[in-house]
């Protein structure tokens, strides 16, 4: 028999996020953001799932290759840009669009002799000081994008570092807004938490990450309560249980001792399987459909769960360590993360499973 840990993927639930992002945004194209192997989905698959979107946000070149090789025909963009020189006839061949956000980039696109042109969307940096380009170097590189004869279609990008915090976007929507003034260039601002909150700033296009995955990007508002639904479901079961006295120990370090008598279920999971391995005393897990707690240090293949008031639970035991019936987010606040980092972190060696669910 194998292991019991399994990662359930609801494809049914990726194409339902899309919807909602739709619905909230029914005038932008959706640039579906399936970086970091689709949040821990697997790129193919979720694109596969995604395929209503009108484009693809990826982080590395040979990613959009590998899209348009599997068949794929929307809008393809590497968020980062290109890297290198070599990469150009890449874009060019497989008609795959660029981020361009530095001098350098603009400098090796006016260099080099390409057999088609390819389509930037040009980066402005309106606040969150990572990438793009200031206001004041901003109208020299748009007129210099302009004459390039490698150059398709220009869209205008930016990025908001607080939207899914009260400071919010209005700032760096200021910013942009007086750069851009008087430009009629498709835009991009878009990102999950702007998507589902600041409806002024969704432009002609649209970039839902997390939101796609059925999580959510607020501390304030779960995924349930915004309409969407969560796409990975990784479960395990129980292997062993044990029985604390007042004072025993669970774990490496000690980190949990029994203020009473306890009863400590093994769950087949641990940090190489993804889970995060800072996750304190008080996790929220499911086991056998009930809420309860992990206990005391996770370690590499194991984590503790507390069984003292679920006396059916045995050996053998469902359990649920985030998905369906408890928030991925949940679970990576009590950890102090956040939920793209639990997805995203999922081991290889989890099988997984697709699931095509139910219709909308």
């Amino acid at each position: 028999m194998p292991r019991p840990i399994l990662a359930t993927f609801d494809l049914a639930a990726l194409t339902h996020n899309l919807g909602v992002a739709r619905r909230l945004a029914p005038n932008a194209k959706v640039l579906a953001v399936i970086k970091a192997d689709a949040y821990g989905h697997g790129m193919l698959r979720a694109a596969a799932a995604l395929a209503g979107a009108e484009g693809f946000a990826v982080l590395r070149v040979e990613e959009g290759v590998a899209l348009r090789e599997a068949g794929f025909k929307q809008t393809i963009l590497p968020l980062e840009g290109f890297f290198s020189e070599e990469e150009l006839p890449l874009l060019a061949q497989h008609r795959i669009a660029t981020v361009l956000h530095d001098t350098h980039q603009a400098d090796l696109l006016e260099r080099v002799k390409l057999p088609s042109k390819v389509d930037i969307f040009l980066k402005l940096n309106t606040g969150m000081n990572r990438l793009g380009f200031t206001p004041e170097a901003f109208p020299a590189v748009l007129q210099r994008l302009q004459a390039c004869p490698n150059v398709g279609s220009i869209t205008l990008i930016s990025h908001f570092a607080c939207a899914d915090e009260s400071v919010g976007i209005a700032s760096q929507l200021e910013c942009f807004q007086r750069t851009t003034q008087g430009l009629s260039f498709p835009r991009s601002l878009a990102n999950s938490a702007t998507v589902l909150r600041y409806p002024q700033a969704h432009a002609e296009w649209v970039r839902p990450g997390i939101m796609l995955y059925g999580a959510s990007p607020f501390t304030d508002e779960t995924a349930q309560e915004i309409g969407l639904r969560p796409v990975m479901t990784l479960t395990s079961r129980v292997i062993a249980v044990q029985n604390l006295q007042v004072g025993e120990i669970a774990g490496y370090g000690g980190l949990f001792r029994a203020e009473r008598p306890t009863r400590v279920g093994t769950v087949a999971c641990g940090y190489a399987d993804g889970y995060p391995r800072h996750a304190p005393t008080g996790t929220p897990i499911l086991v056998s459909g009930k809420r309860t707690r992990t206990l005391g240090r996770v370690s590499m293949d194991m984590l503790f769960a507390d069984l003292t008031e679920i006396p059916e639970a045995r050996v053998g035991s469902p359990v649920t360590l985030w998905g369906n019936g408890l928030p991925v987010e949940e679970v990576a606040q009590a950890a102090g993360t956040i939920g793209y980092e639990l997805l995203c972190a999922l081991a290889q060696r989890v099988p997984v499973v697709e699931m095509a669910g139910g219709e909308d």
